[in-house]
C-alpha cells in the first residue's frame, strides 16, 4: 500500500461522498479511481456500463487490471472451421 497526496478540497469531497454512500474515505477514493481508470480504458462505456462491468467482475472473483487490458483470446477451432469453408 502506498500514500497518495491529495488536496484538502479533494479529501473533503471524498469525506462527503463517502459518508453519503456509506464508504470510508479510502473506499470512496478507490471507487473513484477504479471508475476513472475504466473510463480511460473504455471511453465508449458510460457510468452504468462501467458499474455493471465491476459487478460482473466481482461475481467472477474480483477485478483484475491485467485481465481487463489483455486482448481477448483467439478462438482456434473457429478459425480452423472458417478455413474449411
Amino acid at each position: 500500500m502506498g500514500i497518495v497526496k491529495i488536496s484538502d478540497l479533494m479529501h473533503e469531497n471524498l469525506r462527503v461522498a463517502g459518508n453519503a454512500l456509506s464508504r470510508s474515505i479510502n473506499a470512496q477514493a478507490e471507487h473513484w479511481m477504479r471508475i476513472g481508470m475504466l473510463s480511460e480504458m473504455y471511453p465508449d462505456l458510460d457510468h452504468r456500463d462501467i458499474c455493471q462491468m465491476l459487478v460482473r467482475a466481482e461475481l467472477a472473483g474480483g477485478f483484475d487490471i491485467a485481465a481487463a487490458v489483455a486482448p481477448p483470446p483467439t478462438s482456434k477451432p473457429r478459425a480452423a472451421a472458417k478455413a474449411r469453408h
